[in-house]
């Protein structure tokens, strides 16, 4: 299959169509890029665990462009869901849902639940509203870093998926806050850029200990995920990421340091990948960052980040990356 990219404002008809036609297509979000397909066409759905290599009991989100669209998606919708979507939808929020029966079990992993959000990003939804809601996983190989730029999704699918929206680099750099509102306490099953503290005003209490029993709720909570294809530790300090830059060094691994700027004159000459200065720029650039590390260094140690909020998302991806590597 030849795969394009092309500018996402110049092709959202012809994307559109295909999408109604039960194909893949690959659009541009906050988040990370993703990878789309009709949710109510469960033929189109399975295309997606094919081209990506994804596991079939690792469920996937269902995106939709307005609020009424729920509806057709979820069935006994709490109040709190509308009030959490007034406030951060569009935006990095997924809501777990009890599923309706026009979604296929292939979206939900077989389970009864469904997750749901609005993306912010005008490309997206307006696809969405000339197609169908879209079910969508990140845009890239099952298990591999996720794509916040239309090159690595080209990088990872080309030849998988017809075409690529490109719509520019992600805004946010990390997956959707998964909520589960099905749950006795509303929990977090992946945190994101919605944080604990900015839910608590709407639904009172949160949990952030939501724990993989039988079948997932969410994606991301049951295997290895975010992970380059090289070596990945991460370093529970500057001090011990430079030691652990030195050993590699000598061992001639190749090694880098992703690292927040604040430490340059710590790494000194040693290879760094800065991530930054602000909590929102770790959350835009550890994905890039990893990205960069992969292709051109052979061992990559991760700062570790120790705040809340933010710092602890990005820190679920790089635990996560790392396969609970530490040094």
């Amino acid at each position: 299959m030849n795969t394009e990219i092309k500018i996402a404002k110049d092709c959202i008809d012809e994307c559109a169509s295909r999408i109604l036609r039960g194909e893949l297509v690959v659009f541009p979000t906050e988040t990370v890029y993703g990878l789309g397909a009709d949710a109510y066409n469960e033929c189109a759905v399975n295309k997606i665990f094919v081209a990506k290599g994804r596991p079939q009991d690792n469920p996937l989100i269902v995106h939709i462009s307005d609020i009424d669209e729920v509806k057709d998606i979820a069935v006994d919708i709490p109040d709190s869901f509308y009030t959490l979507a007034e406030k951060f939808m569009p935006g990095p929020l997924t809501v777990i849902l009890k599923k309706s029966d026009k979604i296929p079990y292939c979206v939900t992993a077989g389970g009864e639940t469904v997750g749901v959000r609005m993306p912010d990003n005008v490309y997206a939804r307006e696809l969405i509203r000339k197609s169908h809601p879209l079910a969508a996983p990140s845009a890239n190989r099952s298990k591999h870093i996720s794509p916040t730029t239309a090159a690595h999704v080209y990088e990872d699918l080309k030849g998988e998926v017809p075409v690529i929206m490109d719509g520019g680099d992600c805004r946010v750099g990390i997956e959707s806050t998964v909520l589960d509102l099905t749950a006795d306490v509303p929990t977090i099953l992946r945190p994101g850029a919605v944080t604990a503290d900015m839910l608590l005003d709407i639904v009172g209490k949160v949990s952030v200990n939501g724990k993989v029993i039988k079948v997932a709720k969410a994606p991301g909570m049951k295997y290895t995920h975010y992970a380059p294809v090289v070596e990945t530790v991460c370093a529970t300090s500057i001090d011990s990421a430079v030691a652990e830059y030195d050993k590699a060094a000598s061992q001639n691994k190749r090694p880098v340091i992703v690292a927040r700027d604040i430490y340059r004159d710590k790494v000194g000459e040693r290879n760094q990948i800065s991530l930054g200065i602000t909590a929102q720029d770790y959350t835009h650039n550890i994905y890039n960052a990893l990205h960069i590390a992969e292709k051109e260094y052979g061992y990559i140690i991760i700062e570790e980040l120790h705040g809340a909020g933010l710092e602890a998302s990005v820190m679920n991806r790089v635990e996560k990356a790392a396969g609970g590597k530490r040094v």
